[in-house]
């Protein structure tokens, strides 16, 4: 399969938040307002300082995209990266598009001095999601995540 990952520009927001209101409603049965989801997507395109997303595109279309966002470790000197918002279409799920995106960012990450690690959360029922990023060389952290909701 012949796929391009790239870094994302203006021109693919919509899908992008099309991706992401679609990967929470299948991921988590969560129905997010899709103007806040393609503001929130516009306002990180906007603002490099708050992170990136990359894009897979896969035979003339986008197929997947993932966002990056940044985490300063006090304890490591650097910063860790957090890959959320991973999305790949259906008809281009199983054809190794996350696989060629985790490494693009592992490369990316790589290059760069201050960058001690790469992490993401996932959902517990999501063992497919598990299977695979233990697969590419990630493991199961002692941190459980908490979180309060403010808006």
């Amino acid at each position: 399969m012949n796929s391009l990952i790239r870094h994302a520009t203006q021109e693919d927001l919509s899908t992008i938040a099309d991706f992401n209101v679609a990967m929470a409603l299948e991921t988590e049965n969560k129905v997010l307002d899709a103007t806040t989801v393609l503001k929130g997507a516009g306002n990180l395109l906007s603002h490099p300082e708050l992170g990136f997303y990359l894009v897979a595109e896969s035979e003339g279309e986008l197929a997947a995209c993932l966002m990056v966002t940044f985490e300063w470790s006090d304890w490591r000197n650097g910063f860790f990266w957090w890959i959320q918002s991973v999305y790949v279409a259906p008809q281009h799920r199983c054809k190794g598009l996350y696989r060629k995106m985790y490494g693009r960012v592992k490369q990316l990450a790589k290059e760069k001095a201050n960058i001690c690690g790469l992490r993401l959360y996932v959902e517990k029922q999501n063992v497919h999601a598990q299977t695979t990023y233990q697969t590419l060389g990630m493991c199961e952290t002692d941190y459980l995540l908490f979180e309060e909701v403010l808006k």
